[in-house]
């Protein structure tokens, strides 16, 4: 993503004439002539030099860091679509927006109580599944009993055995390494949180493996593909796999369909007959 110095400029000049000096806590004064704030005003509130300031409205300044992005989106009293914009115009990725945590959105749980025909999951950026239709239950088991940190794919998948007894041989290098990526990709974008820290760390000293691939420092946020389980009572479905990422990307709803020409459709309404009594024992 490039820097566009001339928007850049221009979205900081008109932000600042915009703004109020009342509604930063300034004295208007008698005389003021231009509309809105002072550069040297804008520098002052968002601690940085009048002079670095000056240069990003004359669209000639370096880039700037996101920490001087976040002040000057603070000073200049920006909505997060502005903040947002901002930061786009500097060449950088938008932050994220709160996280939800455990609590499921409301928008992704509405989808999911309305997705009947297909197996779908809702699962936290760093792995926590936080809930699943009946489908998606028959295919990959039911975790009711599992609790706290434990309701979680990357951990289940270095920690429990039985989790891989899901997926085709040939394939579990290539599932770790996703989740890996994946997880890696969440650290960081949650800024290595208390959340994020405790579960590598628990990852690291449970598993050799885990920290094998950690040290690859493969990045990889998962959005689509194709999936194949073995049921034990249907055998091998083939899926296609989308999710549906929340703007702050901390929860993603995956719906899993089968793919046009295959055989999948009939193994999916085998497995609606069948139910979730005989689905994996600890899959998630």
């Amino acid at each position: 993503m490039e820097m566009d110095r001339t928007e850049l400029a221009d979205f900081l000049r008109r932000s600042r004439e915009r703004l109020r000096p009342q509604e930063v806590g300034l004295t208007a004064g008698p005389r003021r002539r231009t509309p809105g704030l002072r550069r040297e005003e804008v520098s002052q509130l968002a601690g940085m030099s009048a002079d670095y300031y000056m240069r990003l409205e004359q669209a000639r300044s370096p880039q700037p860091s996101t920490q001087l992005l976040g002040a000057l989106a603070r000073a200049l009293r920006l909505t997060l679509d502005e903040r947002d914009h901002l930061y786009v115009l500097a060449g950088h990725r938008p932050p994220a927006g709160p996280y939800a945590g455990e609590h499921v959105r409301p928008s992704l749980l509405y989808l999911l109580d309305r997705l009947q025909e297909t197996p779908a999951q809702i699962i936290g950026d760093l792995g926590d599944l936080l809930a699943q239709n009946a489908l998606a239950e028959a295919l990959f088991g039911c975790v009711c009993t599992v609790e706290g940190p434990d309701r979680n794919i990357v951990w289940r998948w270095f920690t429990d055995p039985f989790v891989r007894e899901a997926y085709p041989e040939d394939e579990h290098e290539q599932h770790a390494r996703q989740h890996v990526a994946h997880l890696r990709a969440a650290v960081a974008r949650r800024g290595n949180d208390e959340a994020a820290s405790a579960l590598v760390g628990r990852l690291h000293a449970a598993s050799a493996e885990f920290t094998r691939l950690w040290d690859r420092h493969e990045v990889a946020v998962h959005r689509a593909g194709r999936l194949r389980v073995v049921h034990p009572e249907v055998g091998p479905i083939e899926f296609d796999m989308e999710a549906l990422l929340t703007p702050a990307e901390d929860q993603r709803l995956f719906v899993f369909t089968p793919p046009p020409g295959t055989g999948a459709i009939e193994s999916l309404e085998l497995l609606r007959v069948i139910g979730p009594e005989t689905a994996h024992r600890s899959h998630i």
